[in-house]
């Protein structure tokens, strides 16, 4: 019988409901930029899935991820979920990035294509989110993750609904 490993991870996170009102009197670019620059605190799913926003500009957003076994499901690879909430991070922080203060969003529809698995040892995901049609309503965006030797991982399609915070 094998010795079982120790493994554990420690997940913590500030009040998610500081960036949530901040936000609400913030362009979403002003609110993009203010996580980069980390003058507001990074909301929780950030930490659980060992992301980091790493470059925004408008219409556009970069995030890195560790991917690590705590990730992986039964068959032996990272669960295609982190590649999903990698994937729609990017298209909605694309298309906060293009909104005025006083509007939000939400996803619709995301649909992903998986290319490759991502292993512990496939090293640092970069995703790129990038909005395809901005709108007052519905806007569009894409994603892509690759690996860290530039491998196409997935790519995504997703839209989005805008409107107003209350």
């Amino acid at each position: 019988m094998t010795e079982k490993a120790e493994r554990s991870r420690v997940v913590e996170w500030e009040d998610p409901l500081i960036g949530a009102e901040l936000a609400k009197g913030m362009s979403g670019m002003e609110y993009i930029q203010a996580l980069l620059d980390g003058s507001i605190p990074p909301p929780p799913i950030v930490a659980l899935m060992n992301m980091t926003l790493v470059a925004a500009e408008v219409g556009r957003v970069t995030f890195t991820c560790e991917p690590n076994e705590s990730q992986y499901n039964p068959i032996g690879t990272v669960h295609g979920g982190l590649v999903c909430t990698l994937l729609d991070s990017v298209a909605g922080c694309a298309v906060q990035t293009t909104l005025p203060k006083g509007q939000a969003y939400t996803s619709l529809e995301i649909k992903i294509n998986y290319l490759r698995p991502v292993l512990a040892t496939t090293g640092t995901l970069t995703a790129v989110g990038t909005v395809t049609k901005p709108g007052r309503r519905a806007a569009f965006a894409e994603g892509t993750v690759t690996d860290s030797e530039g491998r196409l991982v997935a790519t995504a399609s997703s839209t989005l609904l805008i409107f107003p915070v209350e």
